[in-house]
């Protein structure tokens, strides 16, 4: 068999961008993915194939309530469904695709199958066993479940199902208010499925500032998703090709039940290290099952590394590609970084939800003084004309040394955005920094502008 610099377990986004970067550092380089297609869950039924209904839906949505105003008149288009279907598949393929020819071009074997890690520097796949001086682990993770939740993927659906059910519900219960949850649950409430959110917690998105939690919450109402919050969900039971979701609201002690065509089950992720062998190998996990990891991303078995969704810390697509370069870097006797302070996080609904950095609550618990600025879209003209009022710009600074902490937005464009506000951290600015940079008008982006304003004197436009 080959032997090979580096062998990366899992082709996701932090497994192919860590075997580029390690190929392009001059390392000869492997890939073991056993999917057919590359890219792992993000580009095959999670992140892409996801925004791609947002965007079918938006659209839609934009042709039911807005075109009108515009004095775009006509019928509003009917929702072929196998053909929206057949479009997101289209654009999974586009992507795949992309990374079988950046595979070839980095001259990256892709070892198709299921690894298995026998021993350090060792990588057995099927029958066939590779050797590595350095091996990679990037196996991504799978949906979490819950006790008395019996996934079908065809009633009862993970976000893997959700994509791909053989027609539009009449009717949905969606168990967990985070990202995946609320994404897909707008994309079947504007497809004219009636929704419900049957939420743990009493607030949505667990963990983001407390005003987008409140405002993002009222804005989906409005858009027709029904909220039932401080619930524990009991089971689910299938019947006549109808789920029946039992839960238990919290405060008052008292059981309910609510039926619906389609239960889809977004109660987070797990890591995914099923049959690599890692306990035989005595690498070191967590209580929650992820892989621990130095520094520099390697587990206490020298020569072994894991990044992405199997190591601690957020499951977002882009802080595994980072940690993916950045393991390629350490492998190949360079210096790698990831700023984990700097990680942004968006949720793709309409509006946009975008945050980086410090939430006022985490603050609050430092004991850190701080400022805030803040801006409402309704004072930006861009957003205005573009029927995309709703929602706001939050930064907060340091209050002696005006360094930008954080920011929180939730609005048009939120995902882009947030970025000018994550260069703006990486260079350890000030809001003033960001006030005094001109910015074109008409954008979305003036709204940012003015939000560090309000951490100074004030805005201009309200």
């Amino acid at each position: 068999m080959a032997n090979y610099d580096v062998i990366v377990i899992g082709a996701g986004p932090g497994g192919y961008v860590c075997a580029i970067r390690c190929a392009q550092l001059g390392l000869k380089t492997a890939v073991v993915e056993g999917r057919e297609t590359l890219g792992g869950t993000c580009l095959n039924v999670g992140c892409i194939p996801s925004k791609a209904l947002l965007h079918a839906s938006h659209s839609l949505h934009e042709a039911q309530h807005n075109f009108a105003k515009m004095g775009l008149k006509g019928k509003a288009p009917s929702v072929d469904w196998k053909q929206m279907l057949a479009y997101k598949d289209e654009v999974i393929e586009g992507n795949t695709k992309g990374i079988e020819f950046l595979f070839k071009k980095n001259k990256i074997d892709w070892i198709k199958g299921w690894a298995t890690i026998p021993a350090a520097g060792k990588v057995q796949v099927g029958d066939d066993t590779h050797e590595a001086k350095n091996i990679i682990i990037a196996s991504g993770s799978e949906p979490a479940s819950l006790p008395g939740v019996e996934v079908d993927e065809k009633t009862v659906v993970t976000s893997t199902g959700a994509l791909e059910l053989g027609k539009i519900p009449k009717s949905m219960v969606v168990i967990g208010a985070g990202v995946i949850g609320l994404e897909l649950g707008s994309v079947y409430a504007r497809l004219g499925a009636e929704v419900t959110v049957v939420e743990f917690l009493d607030v949505i998105t667990p963990g983001m500032d407390g005003e987008v939690q409140k405002t993002f919450q009222r804005i989906l109402k409005k858009q027709g998703l029904n909220f039932v919050m401080g619930a524990a969900v009991q089971k689910t039971e299938v019947a006549r090709g109808k789920a029946k979701v039992t839960y238990k609201l919290m405060k008052k002690d008292t059981e309910h039940e609510i039926e619906a065509d389609t239960v889809l089950v977004a109660t987070g992720r797990k890591p995914y290290t099923a049959g690599l062998g890692l306990d035989k190998l005595g690498i070191e996990m967590t209580q929650r099952g992820q892989i621990k990891v130095g520094k520099d991303w390697q587990t206490n078995v020298p020569g072994i590394y894991a990044i992405g969704d199997v190591i601690e810390g957020p499951m977002l697509a882009h802080k595994a590609e980072d940690e993916g370069m950045a393991a390629a870097e350490q492998v190949a006797g360079k210096h790698g970084h990831v700023n984990y302070g700097v990680i942004p996080g968006v949720i793709y609904t309409t509006p946009e939800v975008a945050n980086v950095g410090e939430t006022e609550q985490s603050l609050k618990e430092a004991g850190r003084a701080y400022k805030v600025g803040k801006f409402m879209f309704m004072g930006n003209g861009r957003a205005k004309a573009n029927f995309a009022g709703d929602g706001f710009v939050k930064i907060l600074a340091d209050k002696e040394t005006d360094r930008i902490l954080g920011a929180h937005i939730i609005g048009p464009a939120a995902g882009e955005l947030i970025h000018e506000v994550c260069v703006a951290m990486e260079f350890g600015a000030s809001a003033e920094d960001l006030a005094l940079t001109c910015h074109a008008h008409p954008t979305y982006s003036e709204a940012v502008r003015e939000a560090a304003l309000a951490c100074g004197d004030g805005p201009i436009h309200s």
